[in-house]
């Protein structure tokens, strides 16, 4: 009898072993694939509903359509077979080249079948996400919480398993406590994320990003603009300024990763108590901090 699966932490396989097939050469020549791997029917192959990413590159769509007219694909696409439909199949990884192979009117795609749950599909399609060169600084965030929040994957995992550091992980995740209109600029290209760090925490990080753009300053200067002119906060309980020190704003940095949220830590002057503030967006993640709280 199989043991069931643990609903978040226990997805049966580990990061890495999902990501096995997604790292498959991008340029390893036709006599390489696996002579196992199948064609299927572009007709017969369709999208995933929930793939994360939404929008494709026309640029990028273009050069890729031109290469697989040439060249055909290369990397075969990762399927399974689509619950609701006999004889149809459900990209898991790979969307990009079917919508270019459609485009260069190709009858064919080459398909590694797979059996993956929902919750392993998803995986697969945030990881993929993740890896491409031109995902934008929010976006690749937003794919590291939601592996964390969704499967119970810790940054050390991730870090491991995708080649980057822990703190590559933490700074990325710090990005989404950002105002919207903050992010909008980096999802865009306008914001580095390099500026962007600068102002994570700011009380007027919104205003601040919109003067960076507009003088098209360094993230030095930036960084400079952040510390000069950040305003003193005050205690809630009291007059007194509240002042901060390095370990205090890294503890609040990391709770804003892990979190999800952005979170202040207020000393008051002179005591040993204080406060910890947690600010959330809508409900919907007030609910997911009251999940993580109860333990849920």
């Amino acid at each position: 009898m199989s043991t069931p699966k643990t609903p978040t932490r226990g997805l049966g396989r580990g990061l890495s072993a999902l990501m096995s097939d997604v790292n498959t050469p991008l340029e390893a020549p036709k006599s390489a694939l696996n002579p196992t791997d199948q064609t299927l029917p572009t007709d017969q192959v369709y999208p995933n509903p929930d793939q994360p990413r939404r929008t494709f590159d026309d640029q990028a769509m273009d050069d890729l359509t031109a290469s697989i007219a040439e060249k055909g694909i290369i990397q075969p696409l990762i399927v399974r077979r689509k619950p609701s439909e006999n004889g149809s199949y459900e990209i898991v990884a790979g969307e990009r080249r079917w919508r270019a192979a459609q485009r260069a009117q190709l009858h064919v795609v080459p398909v590694i079948i797979r059996e993956f749950t929902d919750l392993e599909v998803l995986e697969v399609a945030i990881i993929e996400n993740i890896q491409r060169s031109d995902l934008n600084a929010i976006d690749e965030a937003a794919g590291y919480k939601q592996l964390m929040e969704k499967f119970g994957r810790t940054q050390e995992d991730m870090g491991k398993a995708l080649g980057k550091s822990r703190s590559h992980i933490a700074n990325l995740v710090r990005l989404l406590t950002l105002p919207a209109s903050v992010q909008s600029f980096l999802q865009n290209g306008t914001l580095s994320a390099g500026h962007a760090r600068t102002l994570v925490g700011h009380p007027d990080a919104d205003k601040l990003a919109a003067e960076i753009v507009k003088k098209g300053l360094s993230v030095r200067d930036a960084e400079k603009l952040a510390k000069t002119s950040k305003n003193p906060k005050k205690s809630p309980n009291s007059a007194e300024t509240v002042t901060k020190d390095a370990d205090t704003v890294q503890i609040e940095n990391d709770l804003s990763a892990h979190l999800g949220l952005k979170v202040n830590i207020a000393h008051v002057t002179g005591r040993e108590n204080g406060q910890v503030v947690l600010n959330y967006r809508d409900l919907e993640q007030l609910d997911d901090l009251l999940r993580l709280l109860s333990g849920s």
